[in-house]
């Protein structure tokens, strides 16, 4: 709701002509460069999270990868918050591993991961040439409000602990947290994961930015890469605000103050923002063929579509791009009951 509450206060202030501008700018060529940027960064994501599978013991071929990345896009674009096509590819996965927790966390951690390169780079980026704030006279130091947040955040973590140490689920947090740093360790600090899995963050924020400097230039926001990049990592960062609606809300209205700080018009960054989201949409749009090409009637749920055997019945957890459930063992694993929380010594299940 506080997405849709912020597109209809811009709506109200710049005009729904505004919007309809943006959108209307947006001609072939711009769709044809998303399409190509946006096959670029799912191909990137989807191998990020074939590394953080693996690396927590998970079997993921490409091409279920791949699917599942482009469905969970399209779901992400489509449905408030953000982040249910996600929770889809997760759930989906790990149903299929016959692990749900795990294919889970592997999702957590996949994304946890870009959007950490994203703040890094971000912060970086803004701090050494923030032309933003320095257009405006003031420096980016964080005010009153930043201050208030960071204690309720503070509070907030204290009283969770003190949960999870003495309260009736203490027993459950600890091993769901012995649980998810077994898997942080292996599918994001080992040897194996964390040099690929930055690289690839990196070049999907690439992606990224370039995507967003599509959306200006089409909407007639000319500015040199120089001020370009930071205005679009500051948008991409405003993107993770989680009162938006499908990424939408947020991300404009910061664009607008941004663009007009930096010495550009607020028209124009709103225009900017409207067009990065249409992109980013139609981008995620062969998501939704994987969406119907997975619901199309006639097939029976988990048939396969390849040249398996016919007549022979898929066990349970199969689909037509993963086949049968399956994982793999890694360092970490321990027998069933055999992990156990460090504070009472209780197995965790």
């Amino acid at each position: 709701m506080g997405g849709l509450a912020v597109l209809a206060a811009l709506a109200w202030w710049f005009s729904a002509d505004a919007f309809a501008a943006a959108l209307l700018a947006i001609d072939g060529r711009a769709l044809a460069a998303a399409l190509g940027i946006g096959l670029a960064t799912t191909v990137l994501s989807a191998w990020r999270w074939r590394i953080v599978a693996h690396g927590v013991g998970l079997r993921l071929p490409p091409a279920a990868a791949l699917a599942d990345y482009y469905r969970a896009l399209f779901l992400n674009a489509v449905l408030p918050g953000g982040v249910l096509g996600d929770v889809h590819r997760g759930v989906a996965h790990g149903r299929r591993a016959g692990d749900v927790g795990r294919g889970v966390r592997a999702v957590v951690l996949e994304r946890s991961a870009g959007q950490a390169v994203l703040v890094a780079v971000g912060a970086a980026v803004l701090l050494l040439a923030p032309p933003a704030w320095a257009a405006a006279g003031r420096p980016p130091l964080p005010g009153p409000q930043a201050a208030v947040w960071a204690a309720v955040a503070a509070a907030a973590a204290g009283a969770f602990a003190a949960w999870a140490r003495w309260g009736r689920g203490g027993h459950r947090v600890r091993c769901a947290a012995a649980a998810f740093a077994a898997d942080l360790r292996g599918g994001l600090l080992s040897r194996r994961a964390w040099p690929g899995v930055l690289l690839l963050s990196a070049a999907v924020l690439a992606g990224h930015v370039a995507l967003f400097a599509v959306a200006a230039h089409t909407a007639g926001a000319a500015a040199p890469p120089s001020l370009l990049v930071p205005l679009a990592l500051f948008a991409l960062l405003v993107m993770g605000v989680p009162v938006n609606a499908a990424g939408w809300g947020p991300r404009e209205a910061a664009s607008a103050a941004a663009f007009a700080a930096a010495g550009l018009t607020a028209e124009q960054g709103l225009a900017a923002s409207v067009a990065y989201g249409a992109l980013a949409l139609a981008a995620s749009l062969p998501g939704a063929a994987v969406l119907l090409f997975r619901r199309r009637p006639g097939r029976a749920p988990g048939r396969p579509a390849g040249p398996d055997a016919p007549g022979e019945v898929p066990g349970p957890g199969s689909d037509e791009f993963s086949g049968p459930r399956r994982s793999v063992p890694v360092a970490h694993d321990a027998p069933t009951g055999a992990r156990t929380d460090r504070e009472g010594g209780e197995p965790c299940r």
